[in-house]
């Protein structure tokens, strides 16, 4: 499981020129799974996220995670963060999940933050989405879980 993880100050995801997901301050996670994903990663990832200290403190410091800044998570599915970009021209999609594990993956990540108390919102799994984003920072990060 990927996730690539912005720190924003707004974020929204538009699926036929119809505003789905939007949120204030807070992390955009755009997420990519894998073939051999499951619970495990998800859990690791859904933690790892709800502690990870991203957010400034009142002297410019890392040290606040999105909980302590009241901040909301909005979750945009990427299958192509798990592309393979080693060989050629053209990215290969071999280590990806098949779109049915991976909309049930996707569905158990934003479960999991929201049983964590974090106010979730998302877009649509597997549609052609426009995502809009002020980066605060930016603060940009690469989990691979």
């Amino acid at each position: 499981m990927i996730g690539l993880i912005q720190r924003v100050s707004e974020a929204n995801v538009t699926v036929a020129g119809e505003v789905i997901g939007e949120i204030g301050k807070g992390m955009l996670v755009l997420l990519g799974v894998e073939k051999e994903d499951g619970d495990a990663e998800i859990e690791k990832l859904a933690n790892k996220l709800c502690r990870y200290r991203m957010f400034s403190d009142e002297d410019g410091k890392m040290n606040l995670n999105i909980e302590q800044v009241g901040g909301e998570i909005l979750v945009v599915s990427q299958f192509t963060l798990v592309a393979d970009t080693q060989k050629g021209n053209r990215p290969g999609f071999s280590r990806g999940a098949t779109p049915e594990h991976g909309e049930a993956i996707y569905k158990k990540f934003v479960h999991a933050l929201r049983a964590k108390g974090m106010a979730v919102s998302t877009g649509e799994f597997g549609a052609d989405m426009q995502v809009g984003l002020v980066n605060d920072g930016p603060v940009t990060f690469h989990f691979n879980v």
